[in-house]
This record gives C-alpha cells, sequence and structure tokens, in this order.
C-alpha cells in the first residue's frame, strides 16, 4: 500500500534541489546587498527576517536533497563505474565555472559541490566493496575524508559524512533527519529538506533518458558560468 503523502519521484526532489541551488547562489552572488533583498519583513528573537535571508534558508536544502539522491543513484544505477565517472568528469568541468564565481579569478581554493559528491560516492563504494574487510574499509573512508579537508572540498567532511550517514541510515527516515540536521550548518533549515525527502515514492519520475541523467550535471556548471557573467557584465 502506497502511503499517500510520498508523492514525490526523484524527477521532482531534483527540479527542487536545483530551484533551490539557483536562488542560492543568485541571492549569494548578485542579490547580496540589494537594497529590497535587505529590506527587514519581521523580526523573530534577535533576528531580522529579510528576503534575502529567506532565499538562503531555501537554498539550504539543495545540497541535502543532491545528497540522497546520490546514494538513490548509488543503489540503483546499473554501472557504478560509469556514475563514478561522469561525477569525476563534471566536478573537473565545474572547477572553472566555480572558480570564477567564487573568486573572480581561474583558481580558488576550495572545490565544487560535485567533488563532494563524489567523494561521498566513492564513500559508498568502499563500504561495499570492502563490507568483509573493515581495516580496508576504514583506512578507504579515512584517505577519502582527508581527501576532502585537504583540497576543502564544498561542505568539507560533514558533507562527504553526511552522505555516508544517509546510506548507513537508509531504512529509518527519521533518524536520518535527526542525525542530518545535525552534521550540517544552519541545521534547523537544511533539516527541513527531510520533508520532501520524506514523500520520496522511489520512482525515477518524468526525467527519464539523457535529459534524467545528465541534467543536474549540465545545469550546475552552466548556471555558474551564467551567473558569474551576469555579475560582471552588471
Amino acid at each position: 500500500m502506497r502511503l499517500k503523502w510520498k508523492w514525490l519521484s526523484g524527477s521532482g526532489l531534483k527540479i527542487l534541489a536545483v530551484v533551490s541551488m539557483l536562488v542560492d547562489h543568485l541571492a549569494a552572488f548578485v542579490w547580496r546587498g540589494d537594497p529590497f533583498m535587505m529590506t527587514h519583513l519581521l523580526k523573530i528573537g534577535h533576528r531580522w527576517i529579510t528576503p534575502y535571508f529567506i532565499a538562503r534558508s531555501f537554498g539550504r536544502i539543495a545540497f541535502p536533497i543532491f545528497a540522497f539522491l546520490i546514494v538513490e543513484g548509488f543503489l540503483h544505477t546499473r554501472s557504478r563505474i560509469r556514475y563514478g565517472r561522469n561525477l569525476a568528469i563534471f566536478a573537473l568541468l565545474s572547477e572553472i565555472p566555480f572558480n570564477l564565481i567564487n573568486s573572480g579569478t581561474w583558481t580558488y581554493p576550495g572545490q565544487n559541490v560535485i567533488f563532494t559528491l563524489l567523494l561521498g560516492f566513492l564513500g559508498l563504494c568502499a563500504i561495499e566493496y570492502f563490507k568483509e574487510d573493515k581495516s580496508k574499509m576504514a583506512v578507504s573512508l579515512l584517505g577519502l575524508l582527508a581527501i576532502s579537508i585537504v583540497f576543502r572540498a564544498d561542505y568539507g567532511c560533514a558533507g562527504y559524512g553526511f552522505i555516508l550517514m544517509l546510506y548507513l541510515l537508509r531504512k529509518n527516515i527519521l533518524f536520518q533527519a535527526i542525525v542530518g540536521s545535525c552534521m550540517l550548518s544552519s541545521r534547523y533549515i537544511a533539516g527541513t529538506a527531510f520533508i520532501p525527502i520524506s514523500m520520496y515514492n522511489g520512482k525515477r519520475g518524468f526525467m527519464k533518458g539523457v535529459l534524467g541523467k545528465y541534467f543536474f550535471y549540465v545545469f550546475y556548471p552552466l548556471h555558474l558560468l551564467a551567473i558569474y557573467l551576469f555579475k560582471t557584465i552588471i
């Protein structure tokens, strides 16, 4: 029996995450400092709620959803080698747009979020491949953790660990939400991502074929480059 609230497909989650990410990046790189975006709407405690705050808060749900979809991809892909290869290719292709939008130059000390998703995916592969050899599993996972720190992956070691947590607690959405909300910055906001995640019905949805496979991979570097060019022209 399908639960009535589980109506979001993987495609729906992907679109929600992409829109959230786009709004977040527009707020961070284009709208920040705009008088309207800094308008005081209401005050909660010591914090003024502004359009900018709302936009950035909405943007906090993107990474948890993308991380969840990486776990789903790991569990259901026909070829983990191709899946990992695609992540690696687009992590490299996204570096220049990521560097430009963050520093205005070709270089930037941090790595883009697809790099973080790749490390998490490799961690899942290590968990499964070395499940009979705990020592090798531990060494592999710690090695990937070190890489996330040394190369300053987006969301850092917490982002990498978040993906592993989603996999290890995949059979209990409540524990996922509790633990996950404590792992990321802006915890109470990022934790709201588990509301749409809990609505996931396990189906791929309307985005199939090449569109479903490469939509996020292509959109990520292109939207960063577009925002950078717009910001530079303006």
